[in-house]
């Protein structure tokens, strides 16, 4: 059986061991666009902070591959694939048959296509050499404006805010992290930034950049003017699957996967960023593109692929981070539509800075927002996770001495 896995993120690094634990005979190729071993991601941030030295972002090194007998190839991207031949292409010419293949490809940020968005010093901040781009340039620089207000734009900002300069950050909704949090929090949320020093510009976003080479303004659509000599692009991502052939798969948000992460195409599966999975909240098809979704995906894949067929029940967004002083710990369903059949409870304390939001359907949790006082929190994520009922009064989630092991099946 020859084994061949597109992308050495977390999903293809752990696909690879895992089909390697199950199957110790078969063949497993490796395949890395990026010229780097499998490193952390979500370090980046703490990479262009200057907290960490680039080798700690490395998570596998030759000798780990070498040891198992998986054959790594890193800095030549997947340029094709023939589901019928059953061989992937590379961009510098390699053709690699396979037996199984996994699309772990990831995710590519989305560029935004206005005037002078070809200056230097305009970056997206996704990949490893992109935060090494900015670090390069950061010496002359006096003022940032990261775009978008998300994750990675909120880990970007914090991050040139600490290496002493002046920080804007464009988000074109309401408030920051809009699709994890809800308006309450995101308030909160805002404070904190403006508070660290962070100017925040919502319900906009950039519409042209000024500058002679180097971008050194940009003139947002509310007709305001940031200076800036340094532009971090955070506005989102999409799945990297330029090189399969229209109609080869589904995509929509993602390359559409089964129960076992296999794609359409027979014999040839999908984990991490590039997955369309079933959301077990939702109860449909969505891209969670985090880093525990991926390592879940990643494994599930590798045991399939190796012939152990086990179902994957699906994925479930999550985050847990910290803003200055802010614990944030979201999950699930935390914005239900006003005509959806849901119950929400809020808790709220101003004095001790805490905030908890609880999202029901019936006697199901569906979705949390928790601003500090997040420790039980993993347990509450458990339960949306697994989908089970909530066998107590609910308002008493809320009580501080709450024995929260009372919710776990005996």
């Amino acid at each position: 059986m020859k084994h061949v896995i597109a992308g050495t993120g977390i999903a293809g690094t752990l696909a690879a061991e895992t089909i390697r634990k199950l199957d110790p005979e078969s063949s497993i190729t490796l395949l890395g666009g990026e010229p780097f071993y499998p490193y952390c991601r979500p370090m980046s941030a703490m990479l262009l902070e200057g907290k960490i030295a680039p080798e700690e972002m490395v998570i596998r090194k030759a000798d780990d591959f070498r040891s198992l007998d998986i054959e790594l190839l890193l800095g030549d991207p997947v340029q094709g694939v023939d589901p019928v031949e059953r061989k992937v292409e590379t961009e510098q010419g390699k053709v690699i048959s396979f037996d199984r293949l996994l699309i772990a490809t990831g995710a590519d940020p989305v560029a935004i296509g206005v005037d002078g968005c070809d200056l230097g010093n305009i970056f997206p901040m996704r990949k490893w050499e992109e935060v090494e781009a900015i670090s390069q340039v950061l010496p002359d620089v006096r003022s940032a404006l990261v775009v978008g207000g998300g994750l990675v734009g909120l880990k970007a900002a914090q991050a040139l805010v600490h290496r002493g300069k002046r920080v804007v950050m464009a988000e074109k909704l309401t408030h920051p992290l809009p699709l994890v949090v809800d308006q309450k929090s995101g308030a909160v949320i805002s404070q904190h930034l403006e508070t660290m020093g962070i100017e925040l510009k919502v319900g906009t976003t950039v519409s042209a950049f000024d500058g002679n080479k180097v971008v050194k303004e940009a003139v947002l659509k509310d007709g305001s003017k940031v200076s800036c000599d340094l532009v971090v692009i955070a506005v989102g991502s999409r799945p990297a699957v330029s090189f399969l052939e229209k109609g080869a798969a589904a995509v929509d948000q993602g390359i559409h996967v089964d129960s076992h992460m296999e794609t359409a195409m027979e014999g040839i599966y999908a984990a991490g960023d590039v997955a369309e999975a079933m959301d077990v909240v939702l109860n449909r098809r969505k891209v969670n593109a985090i880093w525990p979704v991926a390592v879940e995906q990643g494994i599930a894949a590798g045991m399939n692929m190796a012939g152990r067929r086990v179902p994957y029940r699906g994925s479930m967004g999550r985050n847990v981070l910290r803003i200055g002083e802010l614990d944030v710990l979201t999950g699930g369903r935390v914005n239900p539509l006003p005509e959806e059949e849901y119950d929400v409870l809020e808790d709220e304390n101003p004095r001790r800075n805490t905030y908890r939001k609880l999202v029901f359907q019936g006697d199901i949790l569906k979705g949390l927002v928790m601003l500090n006082r997040i420790e039980k929190g993993g347990i509450l994520l458990s339960m949306i996770q697994n989908q089970m009922p909530i066998n107590v009064e609910k308002e008493k989630l809320f009580d501080p001495g709450f024995d929260f092991s009372q919710l776990l099946p005996g």
